[in-house]
């Protein structure tokens, strides 16, 4: 199993294919793993759909639910993720890449578009999760149902729990960025929007809008428009991919 060790993290990940690096986020939210690309949640697939022409990289985040595990505080956040893709980049000695995230993914790259944005090539961001209107009191039940599975991390209490989800989701729009960093980011942007209250329609328009360099795919999930949706991520893809 390819791991590595990293700050206290083992971190678990896949390769597949040959070609310019895609650094790929699956969806789910904080139970993000390469398992759930396989998944009808995932309309397009990265392995599948990439990996006959790049090097595909995938993998389980910490505490996911599959091979990737780190201790839990209170100080985690954001930033947390974007260490641990960064480690792997750094252990694959990946210096430049592409990166594809759907839902959770979307944060995922901004964040590292915010730390490294010299490494993007270029970013697809598929039904950004983001938040209209105020954080509602409590937490999620999609994120207490992640809680209940957290059986081997005693140090996971309620206020540890209660300070990670205000970490995450409290800042509000796409989360981990802020509109002025969205409205400053230069990377080659394509966004697919979402269309539920995870993923709000709204979210995914003002974020192509804010993006300086932004395409915007409106429908996309089924159909006739998957098809074409995923030949348009393709030639985006092709168009930023550096030449040799």
């Amino acid at each position: 199993m390819p791991t590595l060790e990293h700050r206290g993290a083992t971190l678990y990940y896949e390769e597949h294919g040959k070609g310019f690096p895609i650094l790929a986020f699956a969806p789910a939210g904080v139970k993000s793993t390469i398992a759930v690309w396989s998944t009808p949640t995932a309309p397009i697939k990265p392995i599948t759909e990439f990996s006959p022409g790049y090097r595909v990289i995938v993998m389980d985040q910490r505490n996911a639910g599959g091979g990737s595990r780190a201790p839990i505080t209170a100080k985690d956040g954001w930033h947390s993720f974007a260490a641990d893709h960064l480690a792997v980049l750094d252990h694959l000695k990946i210096a430049r890449c592409h990166l594809y995230g759907q839902c959770i993914g979307g944060s995922f790259i901004m964040s590292l578009l915010k730390a490294q944005p010299q490494r993007v090539a270029a970013a697809v961001i598929a039904q950004p999760i983001g938040r209209v209107g105020p954080l509602k009191p409590g937490r999620a039940a999609r994120f207490d149902d992640w809680a209940k599975g957290l059986t081997d991390h005693p140090e996971a209490t309620d206020a540890v729990l209660d300070a990670l989800y205000q970490n995450l989701y409290a800042p509000g729009f796409l989360y981990s960025v802020d509109r002025e960093f969205v409205k400053s980011c230069k990377a080659p942007c394509l966004v697919l929007a979402g269309n539920d209250e995870a993923h709000p329609y709204p979210i995914s328009e003002e974020t192509a809008k804010l993006l300086p360099n932004a395409e915007f795919i409106p429908e996309w999930k089924q159909g006739a428009v998957l098809e074409a949706a995923k030949q348009r991520v393709k030639a985006f893809l092709a168009k930023h991919t550096p030449a040799r």
